[in-house]
């Protein structure tokens, strides 16, 4: 693990001003808005990245990963690790590093019917996360924030001929939409402690978030009047919500300058059931002059409607070899394996087409001995990620994705601020879902963008 040295890598702007920029960066989700998911339909919707964008771009590995100037909220035991400054011969605490952390994602998504030429495009940006961490002594450390845990976002039209189950007879023509929007978040409160080569940590959260899907229909036939129908099943989730982790160091090599260490770590959380209600709506309808939808009358209606949702078990386990050098040079490389039990999922006990979900994920982060040349200075990552979605509608969906990321130095050239450290995290990937006997195949490409501001804090002031 290394430490930050505030004066390698300055940065220009104020504190205040760099603030600004992260407030900016983190209403660009307000932009951009188009998406179009129809897996999105399923469980709780697209499952976002759920760990840091350093962690993105070696292809998503947490479990044993520890780095001082990044929050690897996936694994709360990281938190032990936050840097501290102690006094030398007596040990006491002079300084602790806190953090700043913020991520935002720009998607562009691609999906084609196998064996057909025609190919839908959508891209939107959106918050990635928020998080601050802060150590409280040289083993123990604190962290909370802000992130997505999925979203639900789709809209396809469908016309078609309708025809008697019975006689088989044509009825008439219609048009149906399939709508759905929302997601979930998780704001969380963590703490890590370490007890010499093991670190221990655990989070509470509060998960909640909203799922309205809806299917209109309108008949297409200009001498029958039909009327036009509507079915919403709009639905609010929210829960406390719990995880823990561990890591353990084994020291590999010690010598010359030069540290090798080997990290296992294991994060995850247990099944929990989280309070639930439901609106279902079943009603028709007509478009006014604005076309704006109007209701005529409601067939049935059910509001407030209370339940649970059943949120599965989800671990991750793996490790990473780091090494480093007394020069500044290092590097490291990790694997992780992660498995949901989606077969447990239910929603007011239905199940859904889910099923359980597992993935591997390799990557790795080479930092070249700092020199004059700024690229030198740069910490360059890639990775690899597969498996199987967890979305199962008629066949497995498996998935495959590529990453690569870079951790840029912002330089800081103020004396008053020397102490201050900014870091731009970014990643890349490149991922496919689904293959030629799946219902659709979907190519998805992300750009992730972070920000990573630190200085020290609770600095205790000497005088001669």
């Amino acid at each position: 693990m290394r430490s930050a040295k505030a004066t390698v890598y300055r940065r220009k702007k104020s504190t205040a001003n760099t603030f600004c920029t992260v407030f900016i960066l983190l209403l660009v989700q307000q932009l951009m808005a188009q998406e179009n998911s129809p897996y999105s339909r399923y469980g709780i919707g697209d499952l976002v990245p759920n760990t840091n964008i350093v962690n993105r771009g070696m292809g998503g590995i947490s479990a044993g990963y520890v780095d001082v100037i990044s929050i690897n909220f996936n694994n709360p035991a990281s938190y032990s690790k936050f840097q501290t400054q102690t006094e030398a011969g007596t040990g006491k605490i002079m300084a602790g590093r806190a953090l700043l952390d913020v991520g935002i994602n720009y998607e562009g998504r691609t999906l084609q019917s196998p064996n057909q030429p025609i190919k839908f495009s959508s891209s939107y940006g959106y918050f990635s996360y928020v998080q601050v961490g802060l150590p409280l002594n040289k083993k123990w450390g604190l962290s909370f924030g802000l992130r997505p845990v999925s979203r639900v976002n789709y809209n396809i039209n469908r016309i078609e001929r309708l025809t008697d189950p019975i006689s088989g007879k044509v009825i008439d023509t219609a048009a149906t939409t399939f709508n759905g929007n929302g997601g979930a978040f998780l704001p969380t409160i963590g703490t890590g402690y370490a007890l010499g080569n093991l670190s221990i940590g655990g989070s509470v959260g509060y998960l909640f978030g909203r799922k309205e899907v809806s299917t209109k229909r309108i008949f297409l036939n200009d001498t029958v009047n039909y009327q036009s129908s509507n079915f919403i099943n709009r639905s609010f989730f929210g829960g406390v919500f719990f995880n823990a982790g561990a890591q353990y160091k084994i020291l590999l090599d010690s010598s010359k300058g030069k540290q090798t260490n080997l990290r296992l770590g294991i994060s995850g959380n247990w099944e929990q059931k989280i309070k639930a209600n439901r609106d279902l709506v079943r009603e028709t309808f007509f478009r006014d002059a604005n076309g704006a939808n109007q209701r005529v009358d409601s067939v049935y209606e059910k509001t407030g409607e209370r339940g649970e949702m059943i949120y599965p078990a989800s671990y991750t386990a793996g490790f990473v070899i780091d090494h480093t050098e007394n020069t500044g040079r290092g590097w490291l490389i990790g694997v992780d394996y992660v498995t949901t039990q989606w077969d447990n999922y239910r929603f007011f006990n239905e199940k859904d087409a889910v099923h359980n979900s597992s993935q591997v994920r390799v990557g790795g982060q080479l930092r070249p001995k700092p020199a004059a040349n700024y690229f030198s200075n740069v910490a360059y990552r890639a990775g690899f990620f597969a498996g199987s979605d967890y979305v199962n509608v008629g066949k497995k969906l498996p998935q495959i994705g590529f990453t690569f990321g870079m951790g840029l130095p912002i330089a800081n050239y103020s004396l008053i601020t020397r102490d201050q450290f900014t870091v731009l995290n970014l990643g890349f990937e490149y991922s496919k879902r689904g293959k030629n006997d799946n219902l659709l195949k979907e190519n998805l490409i992300r750009v992730s963008v972070g920000l990573t501001l630190s200085d020290l804090w609770f600095r205790k002031r000497r005088y001669d």
